[in-house]
C-alpha cells in the first residue's frame, strides 16, 4: 500500500506524519482518513482551492490535472508547479510526499464567492 508523507504543518500536523493510503483514493480522502484535518470546503467537488497541496515527491505518478482543477488551482495561495487539489489527485500506488501550504483561500468563508 502506498504511503503519504505529510511534511510538518504548524496547525494540522506539527511533527509531520506518514499515513497509509489506498490506490485509487484521492490524496484528500487519504489525509482525512489518516487524521490530517485538511480543509476541503466543497466536499471534493473541485469548486474551491482549500485542499491545495504541493506534491514534493511522486508528482509524476499522479494523473495530470484536468482543466477544472487547473482553473481552481489558479486561486490557491502559494501556487507551485507541483501543486494539486488533493480532492482531485488520485493515488496510483506510488509513495508521495506532500506539503500543505500554511494558508488556504476559502472564498465562501471569506465572503468572496
Amino acid at each position: 500500500m502506498p504511503q503519504i508523507t505529510v511534511l510538518p504543518h504548524q496547525e494540522l500536523c506539527p511533527e509531520g506524519v506518514v499515513i497509509t493510503a489506498k490506490t485509487g483514493q484521492t490524496i484528500c480522502e487519504a489525509l482525512v482518513k489518516g487524521g490530517v484535518g485538511i480543509e476541503h470546503a466543497c466536499e471534493h467537488a473541485c469548486a474551491c482551492s482549500t485542499c491545495h497541496v504541493i506534491v514534493k515527491e511522486g508528482f509524476s505518478s499522479l494523473i495530470p490535472a484536468e482543466e477544472d482543477e487547473e482553473d481552481m488551482l489558479d486561486k490557491a495561495w502559494g501556487l507551485q508547479p507541483q501543486s494539486r487539489l488533493s480532492c482531485q489527485a488520485f493515488i496510483d500506488g506510488k509513495d508521495l510526499t506532500v506539503e500543505i501550504p500554511k494558508y488556504s483561500r476559502n472564498f465562501v468563508k471569506e465572503g468572496k464567492s
